[in-house]
């Protein structure tokens, strides 16, 4: 096949195209920049477009060429920093990189930013592709933008693809997104996950950032398959009622000489002072959020990860690291903002925008952050001074929580406003509450390693753990392993421990966790007011002595209410009396002691029957048996 000169006289570019790059308000380069497959004066081929404002000459070399640095030029288009060229008969699968000249001499082999598919590392070269794709899945689009609001029922299974399941007899493979499609829909299904999060599919270098240092921004990794394989996974999931949020990494990137940093020959992405575009914790480069077509790229990367791969969110990573000029730095190292203050003015007007762009795009989307401070109004409207996500992971709750359970049961009574302390700002965001891949790396082993006593002591401390964090108000997000009690720290280098499974306390822990999500989804009390503070009254907070906690979950109007309690010690506490909102036979929806989920069944269905009889201020009372280390939900007559 030859591959005549370049075509500069044709274009996928118009001037208002250009406009609104230069002005940072382009929404959907995906559609322009990049290998786009066509057709001009009669010949198929590509045309390729890359923003290199700095440099003198770009090339485009491949397979195609011979890996010319000089066959194939492309031109600069007015001033708008982009070059551009059709090449005849380059087709799909065709491998290319883009040849810069800098200005200061040098010259450097980029892969595309906005290439849809890359090489599968270590090799780095971009990839001529298309995302046709025949989705299957209407039914779900239609539907989701009120199977995930705050009045849904939102609980997310967290999942790192390269390790969630592998293949031991073909070298402990990972599965590809074909193979796990289906039973990853299944597994979250049958555990009753509503969705799906994914740790970063963009394409990145290191196995070992997990993601997390992504240079591939509009492509998926090629580790596991093609664009279209992780549309078919997506798709499958979609169609047996299971959403899929993304991880989004704009925070920073690494410096890899095929990626974006230094593009062509300046800091073109990035940054150039050290003190703001270099990030000391990941030795990675940080976006120049103030520079229009940097916001643009990445606001159009967001909207085409909902647009072409129909996800149902972003969960923005490390936005705290965003927020703030001197996070993680020393005093010198960093740069006050005009005003002279540490708060990153350009950093929050992208977050805003970013939100506001999905938002306006995709209504039925949510936008979630990963943001670990005291910054108010992460998660309210941008029209109010919020940065305008639909949620925002709760952090504190995570860290409280472990902090408490960590401690022996003997102890607890001193600490027991680790747990009850969120009640005081639970309701000032929308909150996930996440027992994400963080809590179980860098040495602080497995859950249920993290939990004191025996060995069943530690399950009942787990079930407990996860009872509380149902039970709580807010959104619920576990990490792959959990929902089976996984015994060792989770490595990304081999697959979940599915043969525990074989063990009764194991799938006893999945059977609770089946039935914390179905309670979640049917009872509109645990749900519905997950954002509201309508939702959530304590019954007492302050039994310390016995380490007992107790409070009432509502929903709206009629919606039955339902009666959380918990006993965070070994002690059996018989003939327990409880305030209650109501008279008559109040049921039982879930003992975590039960037998069923690897408990010692102490209660075994005791009935509950709320008497005239006052308590903690309430006219009506229950006496109870509370299981050792249990939780109990009981629903109002």
């Amino acid at each position: 096949m030859s591959h005549d000169a370049v075509e500069h006289k044709v274009s996928l570019l118009t001037d208002l195209d250009l406009h609104l790059f230069n002005e940072g308000t382009h929404e959907r380069l995906y559609d322009r920049l990049g290998a786009r497959l066509g057709s001009a004066g009669g010949r198929d081929g590509t045309f390729f477009a890359v923003w290199a404002p700095s440099a003198r000459k770009v090339h485009v070399m491949g397979d195609f060429n011979g890996w010319s640095r000089s066959k194939h030029p492309l031109k600069p288009r007015g001033s708008s920093g982009i070059w551009e060229g059709f090449v005849p008969g380059v087709g799909r699968g065709a491998l290319y990189k883009y040849c810069v000249a800098g200005p200061h001499g040098g010259k450097f082999e980029k892969a595309d930013p906005c290439g849809f598919r890359h090489e599968e590392p270590p090799r780095t070269a971009s990839v001529v592709w298309d995302l046709d794709y025949a989705w299957g899945d209407a039914d779900w689009m239609r539907a989701r933008g009120e199977r995930q609001g705050r009045g849904a029922p939102l609980s997310i299974y967290e999942v790192h693809l390269g390790s969630w399941r592998r293949v031991p007899e073909q070298g402990n493979r990972p599965l590809t997104y074909r193979e796990m499609a289906e039973p990853l829909a299944e597994h979250a299904r049958r555990h009753g996950f509503t969705h799906v999060e994914l740790l970063p599919v963009m394409e990145h270098p290191f196995y070992g950032s997990w993601g997390y240092q992504t240079t591939g921004y509009y492509a998926p990794t090629s580790r596991y398959g093609s664009p279209q394989d992780l549309m078919f996974m997506i798709d499958r999931l979609h169609r047996e009622g299971v959403g899929v949020i993304l991880d989004w990494v704009p925070s920073h990137f690494p410096t890899d000489a095929h990626g974006p940093a230094f593009f062509d020959g300046t800091h073109l992405y990035e940054h150039a002072d050290p003190r703001q575009g270099f990030h000391p914790d990941w030795k990675s480069a940080i976006f120049n959020y103030g520079r229009n077509e940097v916001r643009a790229f990445l606001i159009s990367n967001a909207l085409f990860w909902l647009d072409k791969y129909h996800a149902d969110g972003l969960r923005v990573d490390a936005v705290a690291s965003m927020l703030y000029l001197d996070y993680s730095r020393a005093e010198g190292e960093w740069i006050p903002n005009r005003y002279g203050g540490r708060e990153n003015l350009e950093a929050i007007d992208f977050l805003r925008k970013f939100n506001e762009a999905v938002y306006r795009n995709f209504p039925d989307a949510q936008t979630i952050a990963e943001e670990s401070t005291a910054w108010g109004g992460v998660s309210r409207p941008t029209y109010v001074g919020g940065l305008g996500f639909g949620y925002k992971w709760d952090m504190g709750w995570m860290h409280d929580s472990l902090v408490y359970f960590r401690k022996e049961p003997v102890h607890r009574r001193y600490h027991q406003n680790d747990l009850t302390f969120r009640a005081i700002y639970q309701f000032t965001e929308n909150f996930v509450m996440p027992l994400s891949h963080d809590e179980v790396v860098h040495g602080k082993g497995a859950l249920i390693g993290q939990m004191p006593g025996d060995d069943w002591q530690k399950f009942a401390n787990l079930r407990l753990l996860y009872c509380w964090q149902w039970a709580m108000p807010g959104k619920k997000l576990l990490f792959m392993g959990d929902e089976i009690a996984q015994r060792d720290e989770w490595s990304h280098e081999r697959s979940v421990d599915w043969h525990l499974l074989q063990w009764e306390p194991h799938k006893g822990v999945s059977r609770l966790i089946a039935r914390l999500n179905a309670l979640y989804r049917e009872e509109p009390a645990l749900h519905a007011l997950d954002c509201e503070p309508a939702g959530f009254e304590w019954i007492d907070a302050s039994d310390a002595d016995n380490s007992v906690l107790s409070f009432l979950r509502r929903g709206r109007e009629h919606a039955k209410r339902v009666l959380c309690v918990f006993n965070f010690t070994p002690v059996p506490r018989r003939g327990y009396r409880l305030g209650a909102p109501a008279g008559g036979e109040w049921i039982t929806l879930a003992d975590s002691d039960a037998s069923e989920f690897g408990g010692s069944g102490f209660r075994a269905c005791a009935p509950a029957r709320a008497e005239r009889a006052p308590a903690h201020g309430r006219e009506w009372s229950l006496v109870l048996d509370l299981p050792p280390l249990g939780a109990l939900f009981l629903k109002e007559p």
